[in-house]
């Protein structure tokens, strides 16, 4: 035993790897999101109009959701550090080679098909299934971290493209966001990424091996009821369309923010800049949403804070609409803007945490990329058309208030399916007999 206790590491391996994908996530997704940055450059170059360039980020939005459970399928069949390596050569490459941007089919294809393709291998969805491998315990405190990764991408990485393409001019930039993944990202997971703790002969969270006094205990715990062998067998249970209905939503709301939220605040009087910097501010309180949303999770459990999570967000939509509606001056100017953007930016990544531990821990990790991919197909969905839903009745009314309200609406619903799910019932957190599986029920 003592023995043991001395050759135990200090740090638990899968600390390194949250670390690891947590820096995945904030160069790829802080690449990914600086594409707004090119808009204008690429338009005055090339003659387009913003409909013709933003053609590239909507075809993206659709890619992304639809290959998904695809890469997913893959992952779960082949494993996640490959799929995560080619996946970061792939996104690397293809950001190297919208260099060489000369017509607009060239950037759908480039920007919205192959980017997307291998953003997708190097996703949260997969990371995260990944990271729930290593974690049990503190399964949404580690997938937290990797959410705030993503958030800090967008507070790093897009300013820097800015500077960058101030500095230089566009080509070049695109040519030093893609050197940034494939000679930082690409060596960092080839040596850390490790597919489970049973390769390295470790125990989830970093347990000690099971003794013969606590076998006993854990052999009480035994698989999730609705615990999946096979993709297709939570489809027939749900909680799966509980959660993955209201992550739609979720997409159709942060989505829309992405690209109408700056427009919409300058049609309420607000200065570009100070629009720009109400939607920075949003963005950056996100990492403190990611952490916070993984760290209560494990302490007080998911769904819960998921339904509240919608409901506080459904909440800031109706501070932001409402007193326009209702002629309430005090929180129809610059105040209201502000208190939206700080509880957006609160709740923005921290569903991501909350639906993918939770679906992890009703479901597993056997087949968990394909699930979350299907999940994610459903969030792309709502994202996807939001934009133009959002578009359609700009253009029609000259106002993007009923838009809004009805995207807003909607997470009030969406905190009630994710409420009503039967945690308790089905996650093997609270699991301590053993349960027969059986990918059926309510």
């Amino acid at each position: 035993m003592a023995n043991s206790v001395k050759n135990k590491p200090r740090v638990f391996y899968g600390w390194y790897m949250v670390a690891t994908f947590m820096f995945i996530a904030l160069i790829t997704t802080g690449a990914r999101n600086a594409f707004g940055v090119f808009v204008i450059p690429m338009e005055e170059e090339f003659g387009w109009n913003r409909t013709t360039v933003t053609a590239a980020g909507f075809v993206g939005a659709v890619v992304a959701g639809v290959i998904q459970p695809f890469l997913g399928r893959i992952f779960d069949a082949t494993g996640g550090r490959k799929v995560v390596l080619v996946g970061l050569i792939g996104l690397g490459v293809t950001m190297v080679l919208l260099s060489l941007t000369f017509h607009i089919i060239f950037l759908i294809v480039m920007f919205g098909v192959l980017a997307s393709v291998a953003a997708g291998g190097v996703s949260i969805n997969n990371t995260g299934a990944m990271m729930a491998r290593w974690f049990r315990r503190r399964r949404a405190t580690a997938l937290g971290f990797i959410a705030a990764g993503a958030s800090l991408g967008g507070m790093a990485i897009v300013p820097f493209a800015m500077f960058l393409l101030q500095a230089t001019n566009w080509r070049l930039t695109w040519v030093a966001l893609g050197v940034l993944i494939l000679v930082l990202a690409v060596p960092l997971a080839f040596f850390f990424i490790r597919e489970s703790p049973a390769s390295m002969g470790l125990q989830p969270d970093g347990d000690e091996e099971p003794t013969d006094a606590s076998s006993a205990g854990a052999s009480q715990r035994g698989s999730g009821p609705l615990e999946a062998d096979k993709w297709t067998q939570p489809l027939r249970s749900w909680p799966f369309w509980q959660v993955s209905l209201s992550y739609m939503v979720c997409g159709s709301t942060t989505y829309m923010l992405s690209f109408h939220f700056v427009p919409y605040a300058v049609d309420r009087g607000v200065s570009p800049s100070l629009a720009a910097t109400i939607m920075g501010v949003m963005l950056g309180l996100n990492v403190i949403g990611s952490l916070g949303a993984g760290l209560l999770a494990d302490r007080f459990g998911r769904k819960n804070l998921l339904a509240l999570v919608y409901l506080i967000r459904g909440s800031g939509y109706m501070i932001l609409l409402l007193p326009g509606v209702f002629g309430l001056t005090l929180l129809s100017g610059n105040l209201g803007l502000w208190l939206f953007a700080l509880i957006l930016g609160f709740s923005w990544w921290a569903t991501l945490p909350l639906t993918t531990s939770l679906t992890a821990d009703v479901y597993g990790t056997r087949t968990l990329g394909t699930i979350s991919g299907i999940s994610f197909a459903f969030h792309q969905i709502g994202a996807a058309s939001s934009v133009l839903f959002a578009a359609v009745l700009y253009d029609l009314t000259g106002s993007y208030t009923v838009p809004f309200l009805i995207v807003g609406f909607l997470l009030f619903p969406a905190a009630l399916s994710a409420f009503t799910i039967k945690e308790r019932k089905y996650s093997t957190r609270y699991l301590t007999t053993p349960a027969v599986a059986a990918a059926s029920g309510d």
